[in-house]
């Protein structure tokens, strides 16, 4: 008998054909917002809308980081909002965990939970998480440890 996807798995994968999307070549990261099991909006790090790509013109870099492209997260975000879709209560599902200032924006957005692939290098998320009560859920890919060994070491459930 054929063993079914979690919910969490799901939409982990959906988030990732989503970041096959981007168009920043750094990193390609793709963002999902569900509630009720339903998808309310998608999001890919990608360049301000009707700008080039980096893929296309190059980086814009500072501190060693691309700057040009939006995040996933918030991409997904402002879909919401440019569609007029309540996010209120929803999960955001997010190929990789979110940095300071998108996770500031989810928080914000009112998310209850956040399900990231792998562990993208903010520490502040975890603390700020447990001090909100926003739930942080590692989904770690099969080849990935790092996420389940940072997860670990902050006391949260790996799935």
């Amino acid at each position: 008998m054929r063993q079914r996807s979690s919910w969490d798995q799901y939409f982990m994968d959906i988030a990732r054909q989503v970041a096959s999307r981007a168009t920043c070549d750094r990193k390609h990261v793709g963002a999902l917002l569900v509630r009720d099991r339903t998808i309310l909006s998608t999001g890919y790090n990608g360049s301000i809308r009707g700008l080039p790509h980096c893929d296309d013109v190059g980086h814009m870099m500072e501190n060693g980081h691309c700057v040009a492209t939006v995040h996933a997260e918030a991409n997904a975000i402002i879909q919401a909002a440019k569609n007029g879709v309540r996010i209120d209560g929803a999960t955001m599902y997010t190929t990789a965990s979110p940095c300071w200032p998108c996770f500031k924006l989810i928080a914000n957005a009112g998310c209850v939970r956040i399900v990231y692939g792998e562990f993208y290098r903010d520490q502040r998320i975890f603390e700020f998480a447990a001090l909100l009560g926003l739930e942080l859920v590692s989904l770690v890919p099969d080849t990935s440890t790092d996420a389940a060994s940072v997860a670990a070491e902050v006391g949260l459930e790996t799935l």
